[in-house]
């Protein structure tokens, strides 16, 4: 008998379920693992994806399977495509362009023109890990970001006090100026107030870079962004790292349960096809959020959203997360309509599998 099932009675009319879920668990994990010590080492994507210096210039790795060309473009190509600015396709999807190190500064902007059989379309990176948006033309892009200097932790290692007492909040509106707040601002205003009423923990809302500022954070483009409204990644890793010399825990609100449509700014048709990240067709989209529902049982989607979760605690130094609508992830009726009064309500079947065992590793 699994534990959980040993430790609520009231779930045993239920334990084939448990069973099942347990069983296609490790059956996943054991895939994924091929080729790999870990999941910690599976979840690397980052690494390899993405803009990155090299000790010889740059180099740029996206997964675009359906793509048949992309192209590197910014001010150093005019925002046009020029071959010698194309990705080379390196198999199983990957392209790559490697660069000499003048090509490209710090706080350059870049996108992508991915093309693809019958159609093109200007793209921003899904590794990439600064965006942001020109004050007059309102247009997202990808920045380089490689300051001269890299942030130093005064708190390296922390750990958490239990239990948790959760002070819920989000930056850009936490302040009582009407306008977006900073991570700089939250840092030397908030955080003392934060400490002043008892709390030993702050969850961040609308961490990762969202083109629509009224989704609360919640319509995710850039997974791998912070979002740029409130400062840069070195403000936020100061506002973390003073949170954890103060003695408080720092968890992210991560949006993993869908994506934003937004074609340009995010990860929907990336390669020209609907399903590269999502499922296709009507599965593929929330009827009520009008947002892109992943596809929790491909493996690439699955080592995408694992590196993220490692990004952020690694990069960033977040303790942990609360992961936003799950029930809508774990049904294929997202929950709607549902009171969820009985346990019988939360296994009387439509449950997407491949969402729960993403869950579970």
């Amino acid at each position: 008998m699994l534990p959980i099932v040993a430790a609520d009675p009231y779930l045993a009319p239920h334990s084939d379920f448990f069973h099942d879920i347990h069983a296609l668990a490790e059956q996943t994990e054991q895939r994924l693992l091929k080729g790999h010590s870990s999941l910690a080492d599976f979840a690397t994507a980052h690494e390899f994806f993405g803009m990155h210096r090299t000790d010889t210039g740059w180099v740029l790795r996206e997964w675009a399977p359906n793509a048949t060309a992309i192209f590197l473009i910014g001010p150093f190509s005019n925002w046009h495509k020029q071959d010698r600015f194309a990705l080379h396709k390196q198999g199983g999807g990957i392209w790559e362009i490697m660069l000499p190190a003048d090509t490209l500064r710090h706080q350059d902007l870049y996108r992508l023109l991915v093309e693809w059989q019958g159609g093109c379309g200007e793209r921003i990176p899904p590794f990439a890990r600064r965006v942001v948006q020109d004050n007059h033309t309102h247009i997202f892009s990808a920045q380089v970001w490689d300051p001269p200097t890299h942030f130093q932790w005064q708190v390296p290692t922390f750990k958490p006090t239990l239990p948790l007492f959760i002070y819920e909040a989000h930056v850009g509106m936490a302040q009582e100026a009407e306008r977006v707040g900073t991570y700089w601002e939250f840092k030397e205003y908030i955080l003392p107030r934060v400490i002043a009423a008892g709390y030993n923990c702050i969850q961040l809302m609308a961490v990762a870079e969202h083109p629509y500022y009224g989704s609360f954070g919640y319509q995710v483009s850039s997974y791998f962004a912070p979002s740029s409204r409130f400062g840069t990644p070195e403000e936020l890793k100061e506002l973390i790292d003073t949170a954890h010399a103060k003695g408080l825990t720092v968890l992210m609100d991560i949006v993993h349960s869908h994506s934003v449509k937004n074609e340009v700014e995010g990860l929907s048709r990336f390669d020209g096809t609907l399903y590269q990240y999502f499922h296709d067709g009507g599965r593929g989209e929330h009827p009520v959020w009008d947002s892109r529902l992943f596809n929790y049982g491909k493996d690439e989607v699955l080592r995408y959203l694992l590196s993220n979760v490692r990004y952020w605690l690694e990069e960033f130094k977040f303790d942990g997360f609360r992961f936003d609508g799950v029930t809508s992830m774990l049904y294929y009726d997202h929950g709607l309509g549902r009171a969820f009064t009985n346990y019988d309500e939360y296994f009387n079947g439509g449950i997407d599998h491949d969402a729960l065992v993403y869950l579970t590793l």
